[in-house]
């Protein structure tokens, strides 16, 4: 692709966008990101087009071109709601999935297949029929952190937000919980039920330690830590607020502290603060490799060649379909 210039025209149409991210975004970059957020958000409207866009995005994409933005259960809402013929996911793969199994007779494209998850890989659909066979009669619950397959094998899915939620509507006494460890843990803090999980991990979250935030607080005295409950428990013990990152985002909004750290990927940093600039974020950088192979050039290129298209076999989307739409049921 020939690189897009950065014309009069396109700055007048992008103003706007770069009022919003002049705090986050150097001066010396806009001039790059300018032309594709005004190629592609004149594209959407010619294609009748929506952007679906994850919170662990960078801004200029997060800010820039996304009609509705938000964490995995905000997304999978939206996706039920689009009225548009092409649904683009700007996250992972297993995001572009769920959009797909809850919009089956629309085009959902995801700008690159490199887009995949840690720990979506963690776990196959055969693992989680040999939970279920060493754990007779007991429900699955998966993460919608998973593939198609593994979802197609569960009862219900969840996300992080609703994770105990999901876990307590089912009224037993013990579930299987896959594929995210230490989510699991979190929500046996939360709950009665009894856990039986999958040691797969976030290969993000995993990265932080308790360590990493006692020398934050050393540092920036009274700094508020928020933590994603797919870290490790010792360092949810030293946050001062766990939980995902839709409620981080709320819960930067009720508290608006003076500084804050967000213990999760590190672009969200970066987003929240466009919202919040009297509060300082102090940013630790765990990147998410997968979040980062989408960009601005490869959603363009998406939405000009209609890359790439995600399929799932009508086996596996049928079953698939069903453990997402009961977790969707769930809290309406």
């Amino acid at each position: 692709m020939n690189e897009l210039q950065f014309t009069p025209e396109v700055e007048q149409i992008t103003a706007t966008a770069y009022e919003r991210l002049k705090g986050v975004i150097p001066d010396i970059e806009w001039p790059v990101h300018a032309p594709y957020i005004a190629a592609i958000n004149k594209l959407k409207r010619e294609k009748n087009a929506v952007l679906l866009v994850h919170n662990y995005q960078t801004p200029e994409i997060f800010h820039g071109v996304a009609d509705f933005v938000g964490d995995s259960l905000a997304l999978a809402r939206k996706a039920t709601e689009v009225d548009a013929d092409i649904i683009v996911q700007c996250g992972v793969h297993f995001m572009a999935e769920t959009t797909k199994l809850l919009n089956p007779d629309k085009t959902v494209l995801i700008p690159d297949l490199g887009a995949g998850c840690s720990l979506a890989a963690s776990i196959t659909a055969a693992n989680v029929r040999k939970m279920r066979a060493d754990n007779p009669g007991v429900p699955v619950v998966s993460y919608v952190n998973t593939t198609a397959e593994v979802k197609a094998e569960t009862d219900v899915c969840c996300t992080s937000a609703n994770a105990v939620e999901v876990v307590e509507s089912l009224g037993v006494d013990k579930v299987i919980f896959t594929p995210d460890g230490y989510l699991a843990q979190y929500v046996a803090t939360q709950t009665d039920v009894e856990i039986v999980y999958w040691e797969g991990a976030c290969e993000v979250h995993e990265r932080f330690t308790g360590t990493e935030l006692r020398e934050y607080r050393k540092g920036y005295p009274g700094i508020q830590v928020i933590a994603h409950p797919e870290c490790p428990p010792d360092v949810l013990e030293e946050a001062d607020f766990v939980g995902s990152t839709s409620g981080m985002i709320n819960h930067v909004g009720e508290v608006r502290p003076k500084q804050i750290v967000m213990i999760t990927e590190c672009s969200m940093s970066d987003n929240v603060a466009v919202e919040f600039p009297d509060v300082e974020f102090i940013r630790p950088c765990n990147l998410c490799p997968y979040m980062k192979t989408i960009t601005l050039p490869k959603i363009l290129e998406a939405l000009q060649h209609m890359r790439y298209p995600v399929e799932i076999e009508p086996e596996i989307a049928a079953k698939a379909r069903l453990s997402v739409a009961r977790m969707l049921e769930i809290g309406r």
